[in-house]
């Protein structure tokens, strides 16, 4: 493990992908910042539809599921938990509003992140909830025979409380450095978050929550319009493939970051250049409905979904989306790729 204020670690990180994934950060969150001044109002359907995608994704990495129909529901606080999962949905769903809402006045510390964590399972019937873990866990694998594979060992639980109490201070010390960015500083602190892995359960997803929560009392708010517990659960394997690569030689300071920083960096990008698309539909609003589906499709790079286009436009009836898809066929300006459920749609850029 090594220390947040250690400069050398710092400085090992400023390779010119880093510092140009950073520069380009900097400069989408003033864009940002601007549209958000500008048109407040406008992105009160942004931030439903990002709360809905956060809360799905960031449980479904962890294999907690609902229905989309139930999962709306308690999101919405429109109907109480009927199991487990769904009880650890809503428990999310909580903590992901309190930061929203509250980030301001939410220091990282201990008692903070046990506070959280307790908030998580306040709906469940378990005592782990806001309490470090008392006795020793592993980070397995599952193999194809049904056998665990030991991936990482973090660390023990009576050292736990003492792990936790110095990486806080040592965040919240080189968080006062005006020479250190709060952006290499956050995917630092998570790792060595994930490495001491100091609960029972819940780990992962308090992880991705305190990733918001440091990037919001930094001035990054881009996570509340667009989900990075999305984007995370949409590249789950790069992302276990950066962590696997970040945490080897941890426990003896040998570790590299660079690996899980460069991804981290490149999810905000993403959720940034989404911001970017999604604020053009917002202001084609003045166009038919058939015309905002028409510019959405090809405003992204990459292929869309018929339920991602309606995740996006939820004003818009499925009827017609599908008469719009068809229309866009016939006239050769989307391609369809693939059949059933595995339908996408990509706009045709020629040669």
């Amino acid at each position: 493990m090594r220390t947040l204020n250690d400069r050398e670690t710092y400085r090992k990180l400023l390779t010119p992908e880093i510092v140009s994934y950073l520069a380009q950060i900097h400069e989408q969150k003033g864009q940002q910042n601007l549209f958000i001044e500008a048109h407040q109002d406008e992105l009160s359907e942004l931030l439903e539809i990002a709360k809905i995608q956060s809360t799905e994704a960031s449980n479904r990495i962890e294999g907690i599921i609902t229905t989309d129909e139930r999962l709306k529901k308690i999101v919405r606080n429109k109907t109480a938990p009927r199991n487990r999962s769904e009880r650890e949905i809503a428990g999310y769903r909580d903590v992901l509003a309190s930061i929203h809402e509250n980030y301001d006045y939410m220091p990282l510390r201990p008692g903070m992140i046990l506070q959280l964590h307790r908030d998580l399972y306040k709906y469940s019937n378990s005592a782990i909830g806001g309490n470090y873990k008392n006795s020793d866990n592993i980070i397995a694998e599952e193999q194809p025979d049904g056998s665990k594979l030991v991936r990482f060992q973090p660390v023990s639980a009576w050292e736990t409380p003492e792990a936790m109490e110095t990486l806080c201070n040592e965040f919240n010390e080189a968080m006062k450095d005006p020479n250190m960015d709060p952006l290499l500083l956050m995917p630092i602190f998570i790792l060595d978050f994930l490495c001491i892995h100091p609960f029972h359960d819940g780990n992962g997803r308090m992880s991705r929550l305190l990733t918001l929560l440091i990037l919001y009392r930094s001035g990054y708010i881009v996570g509340k319009y667009i989900s990075l517990e999305k984007l995370i659960a949409d590249s789950k394997e790069d992302y276990y493939e950066a962590l696997q690569d970040s945490d080897a030689g941890w426990h003896v300071g040998a570790n590299d970051y660079l690996p899980f920083v460069r991804y981290i960096l490149g999810i905000i990008i993403a959720a940034y250049r989404d911001f970017t698309d999604r604020v053009q539909i917002l202001i084609t609003r003045g166009f038919s409905k058939p015309d905002r589906v028409r510019e959405m499709i090809r405003n992204t790079t990459g292929k869309m979904t018929r339920k991602e286009i309606m995740a996006q436009c939820p004003d818009i009836s499925q009827r017609t989306v599908e008469r719009t898809l068809i229309s866009l066929q016939e006239s050769g300006e989307i391609i369809k790729i693939g059949g059933g459920r595995y339908t996408s749609y990509i706009w045709n850029r020629g040669d």
